[in-house]
């Protein structure tokens, strides 16, 4: 079974790891040079890694990194044991929260955007979790 990490792109290394440890908890673990921190405290582990703004994505290029809130198809969700609690701890640490939160079949969702435009959500499931939405 192939292993699991999160990379995350920031511009700003020491405020990526600021936010991440005061908005979810996540111990840093490991430094690799001065543009690699690895932050644990999930089931995979988190590793934000300085990529400037303005530098290619990928050897094609195509387009460039941009710390404004963007969009991507992939983004990591949270699952938190208190919401509340969550979310305060998210928008203290410098989060955005986008629209309401939610109470969905499985549980309640907030999504963001962390100060360098990548989205994730915190999520608090029910007991059915994303049971409740088998057919």
């Amino acid at each position: 079974m192939p292993g699991l990490l999160i990379n995350i792109d920031v511009p700003d290394l020491a405020a990526a790891e600021r936010f991440y440890t005061s908005a979810l908890g996540l111990t840093a673990a490991r430094r690799f040079d001065e543009d690699i921190v690895e932050l644990t405290g999930c089931e995979a582990p988190l590793y934000l890694i300085v990529k400037r703004a303005g530098t290619a994505i990928g050897p094609g290029g195509g387009d460039f990194r941009r710390y404004n809130r963007h969009w991507t198809p992939v983004h990591p969700d949270f699952s938190v044991d208190d919401l509340g609690s969550a979310v305060a701890r998210a928008l203290a640490a410098g989060a955005v929260q986008e629209g309401e939160t939610l109470d969905l079949p499985y549980g309640r969702q907030a999504m963001f955007a962390d100060p360098f435009g990548n989205g994730f959500c915190l999520i608090e499931f029910n007991a059915q979790g994303y049971g409740a939405l088998l057919t």
